[in-house]
């Protein structure tokens, strides 16, 4: 896809900064697969170690999103980008260093990612909340659009070039691409220098309670009068579905479809490429029928996906299934790639500054807590009723989160 910069209409500074998110997302998509090839072949580990990796990796933001947020935005935001994108590739680095020197054990591993996480927690909360700062407000949509559609390049692409690493140079060694990119990423934040910044947002409140108040004042803002409660709520009932859809997909395409790996692989592949093409026509389907018709179309889109998903297990198995699986597969990706760059412009656009870091972090920071309790229920429903009917109830949770916005005065919503 073009690059940001080869548009009259977009800065300099918003190129290089999508440059940076590109090159590291892709390299974030290589270690996903490394990772987890490394923990079950090189160190011998199975699922529940897999399971732990995954925890570790996001229990920060569950632990510590809130307060990450206030303190982000209490301080210039670009220097803790390059920081935390610095401290990242140190932290990859040491896994193949370990590896070389055979002192790489999963619990070494699982401190590794946990460090990993909140560097990622700080770096989030810090680069989605710059985004306003490089575009103006009537560009916010295009630019997440732009963003995203780097995503599900990687998305798609990552996975493949992961596979013909780990097959040419080892997943330890593969792992240590992804610090590269973020290393490319720091150099990218460091040469926006036409950026403007305040020296920081000086603190009115000081010490724990201080902290406290301002966490306070971040879920006041996103839960308030703003005019977020709606779609907040409405993402976090989404995000019960997604859970249940990422406990199930894999066993169910096993399990029900009897996919092979190559099979599932392709599949995911199309997701990547829906996502790619709802994030190309994110600013025409915005146009057509604003800001709220779009996320609500987005989420109605989920819910047809995952319909379509469930018939997939009335088709021959094999080929067929996977057909009509990567069907939902693509319209769940279309979904997802049209409606983030509208929810992140909305939420961004009705924020003041000073608080863009809370409220970026109080809502992933809640998101990612559902994911944690809803996944557990989601795979003891899946072996008592079946996969199919654990499917059907996800449906219903998009349906559900669709109709939390469709019956409001958020359809109308147009951020201009």
């Amino acid at each position: 896809m073009a690059s940001p910069t080869q548009s009259g209409d977009r800065s300099s500074e918003f190129g290089r900064f999508w440059w940076g998110e590109a090159v590291s997302g892709l390299g974030s998509a290589i270690t996903s697969l490394a990772l987890q090839t490394l923990l079950l072949i090189t160190l011998h580990g199975g699922a529940a170690q897999v399971g732990w990796l995954n925890s570790a990796r996001w229990l920060p933001y569950l632990l510590l999103g809130l307060v990450v947020g206030a303190l982000v935005d209490r301080v210039r935001r670009r220097p803790v980008m390059i920081i935390t994108d610095v401290a990242r590739a140190a932290l990859l680095g040491l896994i193949p260093l370990a590896w070389a020197f055979g002192v790489l054990t999963f619990p070494l591993l699982l401190i590794v990612i946990l460090l990993f996480g909140t560097a990622s927690l700080v770096n989030d909360a810090a680069s989605m909340s710059f985004v306003p700062r490089l575009v103006p407000r009537g560009q916010l949509q295009r630019a997440h659009a732009r963003l995203d559609g780097a995503s599900a390049v990687a998305q798609t692409a990552g996975p493949a070039l992961a596979g013909v690493l780990i097959r040419v140079v080892g997943a330890p060694l593969s792992v240590l691409v992804d610090a590269l990119t973020y290393l490319f990423s720091a150099v990218m934040v460091a040469s926006l220098k036409g950026v403007s910044e305040p020296t920081a947002n000086k603190p009115a409140k000081v010490g724990a309670r201080g902290l406290a108040l301002e966490v306070r004042d971040g879920a006041r803002w996103v839960y308030g009068e703003s005019g977020l409660r709606r779609l907040a709520v409405s993402t976090h009932v989404w995000f019960a579905g997604q859970a249940v859809l990422l406990v199930l997909v894999v066993p169910y395409a096993y399990f029900q479809l009897n996919l092979t790996p190559l099979q599932l692989g392709l599949v995911f592949a199309v997701a990547g490429l829906g996502a790619l093409l709802g994030a190309s026509m994110s600013t025409a389907v915005g146009l057509r029928l604003g800001t709220g018709g779009a996320i609500i179309c987005s989420h109605s889109g989920t819910a047809l996906g995952v319909a379509i998903m469930l018939v997939a297990a009335s088709v021959p198995t094999g080929w067929a299934g996977a057909a009509v699986l990567a069907a939902g597969q693509l319209c769940h990706g279309w979904a997802m790639g049209t409606s983030n760059s509208h929810e992140m412009s909305f939420r961004q656009a009705l924020t003041p500054d000073e608080l863009q870091a809370r409220t970026n972090t109080t809502l992933r920071s809640l998101n990612r807590a559902v994911i944690v309790v809803v996944s557990p229920v989601a795979g003891l429903l899946a072996d008592r009723f079946g996969y199919r009917q654990t499917l059907a109830a996800a449906v219903a949770i998009f349906v559900g989160s669709a109709l939390i916005l469709a019956l409001s005065p958020f359809r109308r919503v147009r951020v201009d």
